[in-house]
């Protein structure tokens, strides 16, 4: 709760910083919204804040399974938050998680997308988007790639990645020896982020809009059990980690863990689109050749030379 309210801060300071800018000297607001703010922060104050050794010690008992999500029922922003943060207290690590079989696997994403293109828990989203972007490819996949959020793009094909940006990955992937069909490919936020007052471009999801679609990213890996997870930009990497303050720039280059499974930080493809400099392809290719490696995959010597002449 208190990590989440530290996300909602940063975030809430952002949008007064942006409103500012634009020219707004003030803002309105509703008695109800005063009122969860004043919740929150007594909240803040007075729980007790998570130590590192608490959060990761052993725990004794068996992890419980995950609760069902409940997809049609709309929630307040603090119960949504309180919701996520139970969520992963009993998560457990990877090898807590039941082990399905082929078969297990693809009956529960699919209950699981059906789940997720009913959630009604954004209201703000669900009236913005034109579907519910959930992810492609392969519930046996050994690799599993996280995004931020749905774009124009996807929003309207359904698929993430599928834009600019999502053409760079395709040719990442390929450049790997794979393909999207034999990977996994999702997002932290399963809902375009909406821009009212705006008829393009995009915008990150709020920390709240990411504590409450969460489990469904969660759930996504729980069912496919990755071998190794790929963090494309920084809004996964706070997704996947929590790492807020560390950034993508300290962080990508270098395996991280979550529950038990390897992440990889990398460059999101849409910012190596803004830039393009010969040293940024090979960071991120760089990245690549670990998971390559990671994986058991062949590496040729002509892979090992992309971007370097």
């Amino acid at each position: 709760m208190v990590q989440a309210f530290d996300h909602l801060l940063d975030a809430t300071i952002e949008h007064l910083e942006t409103l500012k800018s634009d020219g707004q000297s003030s803002v309105l607001m509703e008695d109800g919204s005063m009122e969860l703010l004043r919740k929150m922060v007594h909240s803040a104050k007075h729980k007790p804040r998570t130590t590192v050794e608490q959060k990761f010690k052993p725990r004794k008992n068996p992890i419980p399974e995950t609760r069902k999500l409940d997809a049609t029922v709309s929630v307040a922003p603090s119960q949504a938050i309180e919701l996520a943060q139970e969520e992963k207290d009993l998560i457990g690590c990877v090898e807590d998680w039941p082990d399905l079989a082929p078969d297990q696997k693809e009956v529960a994403m699919a209950k699981l997308r059906k789940q997720a293109e009913e959630c009604q828990r954004c209201s703000h989203l669900v009236e913005s988007r034109t579907q519910v972007v959930f992810g492609v490819g392969t519930v046996h996949a050994d690799l599993m790639l996280v995004g931020e959020a749905p774009g124009m793009d996807e929003d309207r094909e359904g698929k993430p990645f599928v834009g600019k940006a999502g053409q760079l990955l395709t040719k990442i992937i390929d450049t790997m020896g794979l393909s999207r069909d034999r990977i996994y490919i999702g997002n932290v936020l399963k809902c375009r982020p909406d821009t009212p007052g705006r008829s393009f471009g995009n915008r990150k999801p709020t920390p709240m809009e990411m504590q409450t679609c969460w489990p469904y990213l969660m759930e996504q890996i729980k069912i496919i059990r990755p071998r190794v997870l790929v963090a494309l930009g920084t809004t996964a990497v706070d997704g996947l980690l929590g790492e807020k303050s560390l950034g993508i720039t300290r962080l990508r280059g270098r395996f991280q863990d979550f529950r038990g499974i390897p992440v990889m930080p990398t460059y999101h493809p849409a910012y190596v689109l803004r830039n393009p400099a010969k040293a940024i392809k090979r960071q991120v290719w760089e990245d690549m050749l670990q998971v390559m490696e990671h994986l058991g995959m062949t590496v040729s010597a002509k892979q090992r030379q992309f971007f370097t002449k």
